[in-house]
């Protein structure tokens, strides 16, 4: 069984993921630490309940979701990967973070790539990887078929949808993703996106207003 456990990072209210399995291994997804504070609360989080932090695995590269990269590789020595597709986006990463005045040093640069259709193992356990572009080029959600969650990046938000107007996003890419990669899925997965609350894809199916 693999238990999710979420913190909210950075002035973009991000939501980081730590993927718990029943033997303590972890894996944290989309790091987004802003500062030493929030770094702390992970790194605390993690020592008290006794986690293994295994590595770091990405929805996508935008700026929110990549700032605590770097602090976690170093923390705990692991390995970085996400989509080969994001290249683009991580390669613009340093010049979204002076945008945004964000404190970037340099952006991270992947150990190696996670491919849609090759699953990823944590222990025994099995996470499906499914490509959903629009939002961005690169956009991977992880589906725990047996749990009944996905963690979905920005593609798909309670009662709204990722943008698709920065560089490398498609709003009719980004809505067939969510068709084919999300809606297909049962209703009662839980959706555990980058920002906001959790959902369903149940409830997203009935009421998200882009649906309707």
């Amino acid at each position: 069984m693999l238990q999710v456990r979420s913190f909210t990072f950075n002035p973009f209210s991000e939501n980081t993921y730590l993927i718990i399995n029943e033997k303590k291994d972890c894996w944290i997804v989309d790091p987004g630490m802003y500062d030493n504070q929030e770094t702390n609360q992970l790194f605390q989080f993690i020592e008290k309940h006794g986690l293994k932090p295994q590595s770091i695995i990405n929805t996508h590269a935008h700026i929110d979701h990549i700032l605590g990269v770097q602090a976690v590789a170093d923390q705990y020595n692991l390995t970085f990967s996400m989509h080969q597709k994001e290249e683009p986006v991580l390669q613009n990463a340093m010049g979204s973070a002076m945008l945004f005045g964000l404190p970037l040093k340099s952006a991270p640069k992947p150990d190696f790539y996670i491919s849609e259709g090759v699953p990823l193992m944590l222990g025994d356990d099995e996470i499906e990887v499914r490509l959903a572009p629009g939002h961005s080029p690169g956009s991977i959600v992880f589906y725990a078929k047996e749990d009944r969650w996905v963690i979905g990046g920005d593609v798909l938000f309670a009662g709204s949808i990722g943008r698709s107007d920065l560089p490398g996003g498609n709003h009719d890419v980004l809505m067939e993703s969510i068709r084919q990669q999300l809606f297909t899925l049962p209703d009662d997965t839980v959706v555990h996106p980058g920002h906001g609350p959790a959902t369903t894809i149940g409830q997203e199916k009935a009421t998200n207003p882009f649906f309707q």
